[in-house]
């Protein structure tokens, strides 16, 4: 890249699994907990082994090009010789990705980063596998129509039942069906970018148990200035009894055959831990909203010499929003000037999406425990002027007797033009509040530092870095 990344740089909120950059966030932990559980570590170790043997054979085999990783796959851990020494990524330093070998290979003498912005690979149309990867013995590709409702559920109860938990087993995330079908179908979504694997049914009828899945959709992003056509990478989950079968590797294959077929040569997609190259890095950050809750399921720990009754003091908050008064939900009628407002704000972040206003509508209009958006309008034009926004991403709570689910609000997109951001992000935790959230999340990109602090948000222990593939 031509220019460093940053934190602050960086438009796209809380590693939304939906329109920023599609990402798979650490899960809810306590502030002393790790982000990742045994269970994880392990699977991130088995797809390492994965990503590693998908390697050699796409070396050795046909249907090359730039391959767009997901999100899951991207924790492959990092192996060194020796102390001192740089890492090495038997998998990751053989891809387009920023400084690694093939990058630094592929671009001219002196074009290197930091002064070679764009593509690392140029598309080569007409070199991609026409037919689909070969599947282990016993199980097949299929297809997942997430709009059709026996599907999307099949979808989520792979996810609720295999997907990431923190390091204590505490907690799951608990990705709604509803949600999923938000995520999943922007405008211009494709049924065969939502890649699922089943294995054959034992009576012979229906498509057979879901077995893995992954996914991908489209996304106009602007790198550097450069308007670009890529897709966003997430939801790689295989089941717990198949992570032997090696599916990981050959679900990345696929799922980059059909993009590459499609004429999509970029992909966006985050890890929590760091592979070559990122391009900026965040942290996660949690505000209380219930902190009695948030005790009793040890989500939140007591300071040394504090009681329930000061916490629950510390952390209460005005009845309606006080900085703006008339915020309210969004509307359709809002969408044209709410569009135009975030659009001209996000210009400013040197990595943002673009979003038509379909797109806009589609991911900013409130869904009911999905996605909540506010305005505020001038009184005397009817113009909005302001917008906060936030997802619901609950958590199944594991092993407590009194609570089985942690509701979070993860922030989204805000743009404050009448009040401050801290005014605008203080009215947006009472409407969480209201909405009964028990936490509020958000990561310190884009303008998020100037309230963090002063809004009694406590930094957390999950990192998240950002990655373009192929540029």
């Amino acid at each position: 890249m031509s220019e460093d990344l940053s934190e602050e740089t960086i438009a796209g909120d809380a590693a939304a699994d939906a329109a920023a950059f599609v990402t798979a966030p650490l899960a809810p932990s306590p502030a002393s907990a790790e982000p990742t559980s045994e269970s994880t570590r392990q699977q991130v170790e088995l797809i390492e082994r994965m990503l590693q043997q998908a390697s050699l054979r796409s070396n050795g085999g046909s249907g090359g090009g730039p391959s767009p990783a997901s999100a899951s796959s991207s924790r492959a851990l990092s192996k060194s010789t020796s102390s001192g020494e740089k890492k090495r990524h038997a998998f990751w330093d053989t891809q387009p990705m920023l400084a690694t070998p093939l990058a630094l290979s592929a671009t001219p003498e002196g074009s290197h980063p930091p002064t070679f912005s764009g593509p690392i690979l140029e598309p080569a149309p007409g070199s991609y596998r026409p037919t689909p990867y070969a599947m282990p013995a016993g199980f097949v590709w299929s297809d997942v129509d997430i709009t059709e409702p026996i599907q999307r559920m099949e979808v989520y109860t792979l996810l609720n039942k295999n997907y990431v938990e923190d390091d204590d087993c505490l907690f799951r995330f608990d990705y709604s069906a509803n949600f999923l079908y938000w995520a999943l179908t922007p405008p211009g979504f494709k049924t065969s970018y939502h890649i699922g694997v089943r294995c054959p049914p034992k009576s012979g009828d229906g498509p057979g148990r879901l077995m893995a899945f992954i996914s991908a959709i489209p996304a106009t992003v602007a790198i550097s200035d450069n308007p670009t056509k890529a897709v966003e990478i997430n939801y790689l989950c295989i089941h717990k009894k198949l992570r032997s079968k090696r599916l990981a590797p050959v679900l990345i294959k696929e799922i980059t055959r059909r993009v590459n077929i499609d004429g999509v040569y970029q992909a966006l997609y985050t890890a929590g831990v760091e592979l070559p190259t990122p391009i900026g890095s965040c942290q996660y950050w949690h505000r209380s909203l219930d902190p009695k809750k948030l005790l009793e399921v040890d989500f939140l720990r007591l300071s040394p010499r504090m009681t329930l009754a000061r916490t629950m003091r510390l952390y209460k908050l005005p009845e309606s929003p006080t900085s703006l008064p008339n915020l309210r939900p969004m509307t359709p009628d809002d969408v044209p000037d709410a569009h135009a407002l975030l659009n001209k704000y996000l210009e400013q972040f040197k990595l943002h999406p673009v979003f038509s206003r379909e797109e806009f509508a589609h991911w900013l209009l409130p869904r009911p425990g999905v996605i909540s958006s506010f305005v505020s309008t001038d009184p005397s034009t009817g113009k909005v002027t302001d917008i906060c926004s936030y997802y619901h991403l609950p958590s199944t709570i594991l092993g407590n007797a009194k609570h089985n689910k942690l509701n979070a609000a993860y922030s989204f997109y805000n743009v404050a033009t009448t009040v401050g951001f801290q005014e605008l992000m203080g009215d947006c935790l009472v409407m969480a509040k209201r909405e009964s959230q028990d936490v509020f999340n958000a990561l310190d990109v884009m303008e998020n530092k100037q309230f963090l602090k002063n809004l009694k948000f406590g930094v957390g222990d999950g990192h998240l870095k950002f990655y373009i593939y192929n540029w």
